[in-house]
């Protein structure tokens, strides 16, 4: 796909999101850091639909937010884990995205506020992310969950997690996730790829960001998770046993060729697997849906791959 300009529309959003979480914020204390993307993703939320049931639950310490839609039950259900560079993020910055997911996609979708780095790197978040679908499934039904149907979603960090869970379960021999929907994700540990260098200073997301943030996930250089797929996905050589995916990446973002190289290994290993490029937005662009018009469609599309996913076990046309 051709790349475009960046939308006008996605660069005012983030022009005026930056003004609470500055690129300079990236070098501020953590506590600091949290707080101010904590601030930014609140003053901007869109409001939930006024119909789904939201809630507050612990998870053998893990807290998690569950989005159900109205309607029969059971309903299949979405295991979500947000971006943040598995650094920033929580339930406060995913809860407009989870909630219009739900309810357009008519899914049960449960916000895993993960432990974070780098007070708590790889596999931590592997290690909540197994104990919340364990949760979703013995005991899903009581919030109208099918445990037969439930699948993974992530965007940046949160992608990483999806696919690593998924390979945790192949290789525990558990039943598998429905399927993958990864949104912008992080999948490799390369930061020289032609998009980390062609974005390196890209809107929304810079490469010396996602050094820091890949620093903090793995901890020192050389140590065993910089080599574990389940933490680095793109070093798998074999992804065989892997559900059905469906990946979008940004032209202007230096994960594009992340997502891309996934895609390419989950077809070779006859994995079902579809990718959409956005040429004219730029990292997170989820966040700018309302803003921007063709952030609105890639929204859209990765509803649908949701609710096709969740619904049909199948991806989209």
């Amino acid at each position: 796909m051709t790349q475009q300009p960046v939308d006008q529309g996605m660069l005012s959003f983030y022009k005026e999101l930056s003004k609470l979480a500055p690129a300079e914020s990236a070098h501020w204390p953590l506590p600091a850091q949290r707080k101010g993307w904590d601030d930014a993703c609140r003053l901007f939320r869109a409001k939930r639909p006024d119909r789904l049931l939201v809630e507050d639950l612990n998870v053998d310490g893990v807290h998690v937010r569950v989005f159900r839609p109205p309607g029969e039950a059971p309903k299949p259900g979405v295991i979500y884990f947000h971006g943040g560079g598995w650094v920033l993020g929580s339930c406060e910055t995913h809860d407009d995205m989870c909630a219009e997911m739900a309810d357009e996609a008519d899914c049960v979708v449960v916000l895993v506020d993960y432990r974070l780095a780098p007070e708590h790197p790889h596999p931590a978040q592997l290690e909540d992310s197994l104990k919340v679908l364990d949760w979703m499934r013995t005991s899903g039904r009581a919030l109208g969950i099918d445990p037969d149907r439930i699948m993974g979603a992530g965007d940046s960090a949160g992608g990483q997690m999806t696919a690593g869970l998924a390979m945790a379960l192949r290789d525990c021999l558990q039943p598998q996730l429905r399927g993958m929907v990864l949104i912008y994700p992080v999948l490799g540990a390369d930061t020289d790829t032609r998009s980390y260098i062609g974005n390196a200073d890209a809107p929304c997301l810079t490469r010396e960001e996602m050094i820091f943030y890949l620093d903090s996930f793995l901890g020192p250089r050389g140590n065993p998770n910089w080599t574990d797929p389940k933490s680095v996905p793109n070093l798998a050589i074999d992804l065989s046993g892997l559900p059905p995916a469906y990946i979008t990446v940004a032209a202007h973002d230096p994960l594009c060729d992340d997502g891309k190289i996934f895609h390419d290994k989950l077809k070779a290993a006859g994995i079902p697997a579809a990718i959409r490029e956005e040429a004219a937005l730029c990292h997170s662009y989820m966040r700018a849906r309302h803003h921007s018009a063709p952030a609105m469609d890639g929204f859209k599309a990765i509803v649908s791959a949701i609710r096709h996913l969740a619904h049909e076990g199948a991806l989209p046309d």
